[in-house]
């Protein structure tokens, strides 16, 4: 399995008061016992060799240090040279619901370069609620939960839909509340940094080094802000505006529609069929005449007539207006899937039948592949029990057509993402909701993609301008994150972490390789799935 594949399956597409002070964080805390880490064998898989693994208890309520108690499930890839090791470099992949055991399980041994390697153990964790620390799930099974959820598409189109879509939110919304209501109430990026805190010193290091991709800038900022005194280094890649996901800034809107990923979504596939067009024979899409109308009048005839593909397991998906959105904007987030993406709408804009008797395109197949690998539709909550909700689900068609107009296709997309939230009523009465302003002493190094589909990013400056010294990094090219997209990024990546060497903000970096450049075998880059 490519790096680029491994990575891709660890998140999902998906995003949701009373404010607690950092005094009052900083006091719980204190109270709280360090749990012991007792690090072993990660299991008879050969692959899992270098890791280790253990799991602690941490406290449920951090309110209540010495009450119930919450399993974090976590690993670590020891340093190479541990004669000259720094400490422990924490990890995060995003999400909301990313799992940071299989993140350094699958690609902690590819994505960090050696001089990192040798010097920090790569510690990837579970947050609270996912994976295998003790999981909020809305249904018994995974079996009851695809079953439940076989028949709702990626977003609605018409009012029909429209209405039977509010329907299966809220539907959702009472299993996960009678399902997990204890861990939802838990659930919230504030509890997962006061975890994190205390697997900081009980793996010895008296300041924490962390890197975070996606949600994790926001779990980052988080921690940031309650502990501004126990930070090295932060590494900050894909960032999510605090502002914009919590709602802290009074926007009203529903959460899909604050995080502007409609707006980032239609922005990067411009440019991904722009690049298309001057990449002539190497992308297939030139071969049936220009790409956007070839993709925006295939996109119209799905509306109507949806084709049907087999797949490898002998089912059949079928490929509606809706789906199409949704894969294309999942493949989006990494350069090097343009070509397959290209492939995909060749194939869709070449089949008039309802049913292909073709194999369905590769872009297909790995986007259902990620759906049967997502562990619970659960761990995409944590915007419902911490960020402000609009309060208004019937107005959501309103929001989404809207949101459509300012970026066709995505922004409908994007902005019914947390329709389930509306409904759930768990809050997490211990999350942090800002001001995010933080009194960070320390340098932190802030990247940006120019054309990012999930996390905008006409984001990065203002997030960058919420730490006192924060060198923002653009890096100039496509998809999400910069993880194994950019030499030049992981040069100021290793510098900064290992010398604490940070370079000027505004400094520039370009990606290796341009979208249809062909890709050397074995050298596909990975990249994070939606939060």
């Amino acid at each position: 399995m490519t790096p680029r594949r491994i990575v891709r399956r660890l998140a999902v597409a998906g995003l949701a008061l009373v404010l607690l002070t950092p005094m009052t964080t900083a006091v719980a805390q204190a109270k709280s016992v360090v749990p012991k880490i007792a690090w072993g064998s990660c299991g008879t898989d050969p692959k899992l060799k270098p890791f280790q693994c253990a799991s602690v208890e941490v406290p449920t309520d951090y309110d209540n240090p010495h009450g119930a108690t919450t399993t974090i499930a976590l690993t670590r890839l020891p340093a190479t040279d541990p004669a000259h090791r720094i400490g422990t470099l924490f990890t995060n992949p995003g999400g909301p619901g990313g799992s940071g055991v299989e993140f350094v399980h699958q690609a902690g041994q590819q994505i960090y370069s050696p001089e990192v390697r040798a010097r920090f153990d790569i510690l990837g964790f579970d947050p609270r609620g996912v994976g295998g620390s003790d999981p909020a799930t809305c249904y018994p099974t995974k079996a009851d939960e695809t079953k439940a959820l076989a028949n709702v598409p990626p977003f609605p189109l018409g009012a029909k839909e429209e209405r039977q879509f509010i329907v299966d939110g809220a539907k959702l919304a009472i299993n996960c509340r009678t399902t997990s209501p204890d861990r939802l109430a838990h659930y919230s990026t504030a509890n997962v940094a006061r975890d994190m805190d205390l697997l900081r010193q009980a793996v010895g290091d008296d300041k924490l080094s962390y890197v975070g991709y996606s949600y994790g800038t926001y779990l980052g900022a988080t921690y940031a802000k309650l502990f501004p005194h126990k930070v090295r280094a932060l590494v900050l890649d894909g960032t999510l505006l605090p502002e914009w996901y919590s709602g802290s800034d009074g926007d009203k809107s529903p959460v899909g529609v604050r995080m502007r990923q409609g707006e980032g979504a239609y922005d990067t596939y411009e440019q991904f069929l722009a690049e298309c067009k001057k990449a002539g024979a190497n992308c297939s899409l030139n071969r049936l005449g220009d790409p956007k109308t070839v993709v925006e009048g295939t996109l119209e005839r799905l509306k109507t007539h949806p084709v049907d593909f087999p797949l490898p397991d002998g089912s059949t998906v079928k490929m509606t207006y809706a789906l199409a959105v949704a894969v294309t904007f999942s493949s989006l987030y990494d350069p090097n899937g343009y070509p397959a993406l290209a492939d995909m709408w060749v194939q869709l804009a070449s089949t008039n039948r309802s049913l292909a008797t073709v194999k369905a395109p590769q872009a297909i197949v790995d986007w259902h592949r990620r759906q049967e690998d997502y562990a619970s539709i659960g761990t995409a909550l944590q915007p419902c029990v911490e960020a402000r909700q609009s309060g208004r689900p019937l107005a959501y068609p309103a929001y989404a057509a809207a949101a459509d107009k300012r970026a066709p296709h995505f922004g409908a997309y994007r902005a019914w993402i947390g329709i389930q939230c509306e409904f759930l009523g768990i809050r997490d009465q211990d999350a942090f909701l800002g001001p995010w302003q933080n009194k960070v002493k320390q340098p932190v190094l802030v990247f940006g993609t120019r054309h990012d589909p999930a996390t905008p990013y006409q984001a990065t400056r203002p997030y960058a301008d919420l730490y006192p010294d924060a060198r923002m990094v653009t890096v100039e090219g496509w998809g999400h994150t910069t993880i194994g997209k950019s030499a030049c990024a992981d040069r100021l990546t290793t510098q900064y972490l290992t010398e604490l060497k940070a370079p000027a903000d505004g400094t520039t970096c370009n990606q290796d390789r341009k979208p249809f450049d062909p890709v050397p075998t074995g050298q596909q880059a990975p990249s994070l799935l939606p939060q």
